[in-house]
């Protein structure tokens, strides 16, 4: 397949409405930060892993380059628009979550879509959530079994997301969405 047919619009649309979708639910998600922090801080790990969405669908469905960074670009300005105080986070999450989805995809030349090439970008941007987790909240404050379990989640909710990602990419692949797309 040609690069210039790579981007068709069917695939840019495709992209774009994985994008609103996902941008629909990371802007919920940044509304419901503050609620969560002042209330059930452990699981703001979960809330952050919603962000892997876009990629992740998108790669599933599509299996073509540049797609998740596609998406993920639709989902921030959908949520920018929906939550525009978070609007530079939504950017800078985009292009570190997208590019990452999109380097792990071209280590193996956007040749391997089994699942655990999806979780290995899960695991990277899990381990990145923790680390934002850990500079965020106030661990030390908390008791030892509570900052494991504060950053074990941090790092399980990308992968969860992730698994939910691949179901409804799955489902999108199967009901024709990329058919005429790929190859």
């Amino acid at each position: 397949m040609s690069t210039a047919s790579r981007l068709s619009t069917r695939v840019l649309l495709t992209c774009a409405a994985i994008g609103v979708a996902t941008g629909i639910m990371a802007a919920v998600g940044s509304w419901l930060t503050p609620l969560v922090i002042a209330s059930v801080p452990i699981v703001y790990g979960v809330v952050l892993g919603v962000h892997v969405l876009p990629g992740i669908i998108a790669q599933e469905a599509l299996r073509l380059p540049w797609v998740a960074l596609l998406a993920h670009l639709m989902a921030a300005l959908v949520g920018a628009a929906m939550a525009p105080h978070w609007a530079l986070r939504f950017i800078g999450t985009a292009l570190l979550f997208g590019g990452i989805q999109e380097l792990v995809a071209a280590a193996t030349r956007y040749r391997v879509w089994q699942p655990w090439r999806f979780f290995i970008s899960a695991v990277i941007l899990g381990a990145i959530i923790a680390f934002v987790v850990a500079m965020v909240a106030d661990l030390g404050s908390l008791a030892p079994w509570a900052q494991v379990t504060y950053l074990a989640v941090s790092v399980l909710g990308p992968v969860a997301w992730t698994a939910a990602g691949l179901a409804v990419g799955r489902g999108l692949r199967n009901a024709g969405v990329a058919r005429a797309v790929a190859r």
